[in-house]
């Protein structure tokens, strides 16, 4: 498409798209008594206004049928979590049975890596992106001192080359290989937060598999942003938040991915409770764990239903869009139309005031710029959030912002490029 730098062109946009009446579903933050420019869904989505009358029903359950609101209501508790698998497999390739909802990300991850880091004394090594959120650093280097080995010598970060920002796939193939004897799994992100790099899951799974190894992702920035095939790809096991792209709510519920063929296989640990033990025994109390079928096999301790409840006021939306294609459609060309500005404003004032580090092919990239600021960068975001941009800041110089298909427009893009403009001539 050949963009435009004009308001009637984003408005042109805004009339042609097919999900511009999904913004309404949404709370908007207000900036000055108008509705605030919300570009950071990375982050944090903004709350579905069927959220406050979704939670409002479980009150109401709790209120009127007390214990019995498991078994009875229009949604009983007992297999409440059901009622989002279906959407949420959608969302991220996999099959219905491979996927649960449960605790919060980090939580899930360790329990994850009880089943599928299983260290030998010649098959130790993680390998993992350089520069990954902190949670996963802290979370892998935690699991590898439990297992009696030193992070330094078992993990093994991958960064970019010298005088570039993103990594090159090539790099982490020829890292996995080189590593190959001594691997026991590869954890990647599906999107590094930082550049908003989308790593190419399918050939990094098909490697670590050639090592004899195990591959797993974080999927905290590319749940609900990007389209996955986690079943297709044959990925071992994942996790992810909800509160991000998916709009469940700050530290809303988690979700796992196991693909199926794990399911019967014994040789996996696992941690144990009850609410995992299968569902038509489970009020027996047997004294011996039995499994439920598939991800929910690895489920704990029962489900925080109001969490549910939220979680499932933004996966309905979802449903009501069609799902993740045609969101990531819009998505697409959101960030495309962002990237564009940007690079008009540098074309303008004839150097490169903004670099976009993130990947330029979109398949490479999810919903999201990371611009670094070569002058001026805390008073640049400083006077996009004074005019009512709501982005992310990242130290040293990195500005992040993220345009969410599901309620954000064209003519916001515009504006927020018209606000950068603004912001070159005025911050000094």
């Amino acid at each position: 498409m050949n963009f435009e730098n004009t308001l009637a062109f984003a408005t042109q946009l805004d009339e042609q798209d097919p999900l511009k009446d999904f913004r309404s579903k949404f709370l908007v933050p207000k900036h000055k008594g108008r509705d605030a420019i919300y570009f950071c869904g990375n982050s944090l989505g903004l709350q579905p206004i069927t959220a406050q009358q979704y939670t409002s029903d479980i009150f109401a359950n709790w209120q009127d049928l007390a214990i019995e609101g498991f078994f009875a209501g229009d949604n009983p508790w007992l297999g409440y979590h059901k009622q989002l698998t279906k959407t949420l497999s959608g969302i991220v390739g996999a099959k219905a049975e491979e996927v649960t909802v449960m605790n919060s990300l980090t939580v899930n991850l360790h329990l994850l890596l009880i089943s599928f880091y299983k260290p030998t004394s010649k098959r130790f090594k993680i390998i993992m992106e350089g520069g990954a959120f902190p949670s996963d650093q802290y979370a892998l280097a935690s699991q590898v001192k439990f297992h009696g080995f030193d992070p330094k010598n078992a993990i093994v970060e991958i960064f970019p080359r010298d005088g570039e920002d993103i990594l090159r796939t090539e790099d982490i193939l020829a890292t996995i290989n080189t590593h190959a004897d001594e691997l026991a799994l590869v954890l990647f992100g599906g999107i590094n937060y930082y550049t908003g790099q989308c790593f190419n899951i399918e050939a990094i799974t098909l490697a670590t598999h050639k090592a004899g190894a195990y591959a797993g992702f974080d999927l905290a920035h590319a749940a609900g942003n990007v389209i996955l095939k986690l079943n297709d790809w044959d990925v071992d096991f994942a996790c992810w938040c909800s509160y991000k792209y998916m709009n469940s709510g700050p530290g809303g519920i988690s979700g796992i991915y196991v693909h199926e063929k794990h399911f019967n296989n014994t040789d996996l640990s696992r941690f144990e409770g009850w609410w995992g033990h299968r569902q038509d025994r489970r009020f027996l109390m047997p004294p011996e764990f039995e499994p439920e079928i598939g991800a929910a096999g690895w489920q704990l301790s029962t489900s925080p239903i109001m969490l549910l409840a939220l979680h499932k006021a933004s996966l309905d939306i979802f449903e009501q869009a069609g799902g993740i294609v045609p969101l990531r459609k819009k998505s697409e060309l959101l960030t495309a139309y962002l990237e564009f500005l940007i690079n008009s404003i540098n074309e303008v004032n004839n150097e490169v005031l903004f670099k976009i580090i993130t990947p330029k092919n979109k398949q490479e990239r999810g919903g999201q710029l990371s611009i670094v600021c070569k002058q001026n960068a805390k008073a640049i975001f400083n006077f996009l959030t004074d005019n009512g941009v709501i982005g992310d800041w990242r130290e040293p110089n990195v500005i992040r912002l993220a345009p969410v298909p599901l309620y954000n427009s064209f003519t916001q893009v515009f504006e927020v490029g018209r606000i950068l403009g603004a912001a070159v001539v005025e911050v000094k």
